[in-house]
């Protein structure tokens, strides 16, 4: 096996990890990685935690789509091609589904920034 193929196996399962694809990635991976990418955002101002972290959550979904789509290309031929704006704007697509299902668990109360852990007592 190549170093290529094995590049490729591991960008496509890093993106697997990261895509929408499965069901159980968000709850285990995207949504903690877009909780921490907020945090920063929440000490600022409370009001700037939720959308950090729709964008954390975006960035995380984009990735990994991007890392996937490249993986399987590299795995399936020796020549990568360009990343198209079309295959962009579907994955785009894709990750702002997903951001729905984000905005709903926050509005409901599922998902909140850690005020308690940050304040003086």
């Amino acid at each position: 096996m190549s170093k290529q193929k094995i590049k490729s196996g591991i960008l496509t399962t890093l993106g697997f990890l990261l895509s929408p694809l499965s069901w159980w990635n968000d709850i285990f991976i995207n949504i903690p990685i877009a909780y921490i990418f907020a945090l920063p955002f929440g000490l600022i101002s409370q009001k700037f935690f939720l959308p950090a972290m729709i964008f954390g959550y975006w960035l995380t979904n984009i990735a990994g789509f991007i890392l996937m789509h490249h993986g399987v290309k590299g795995i399936k031929s020796s020549v990568i091609k360009k990343y198209s704006k079309k295959e962009l704007i579907k994955d785009i697509g894709a990750s702002i589904a997903y951001t729905i299902l984000v905005v709903i668990l926050a509005k409901v109360g599922l998902i909140v920034f850690p005020a308690g852990l940050f304040t003086r007592a």
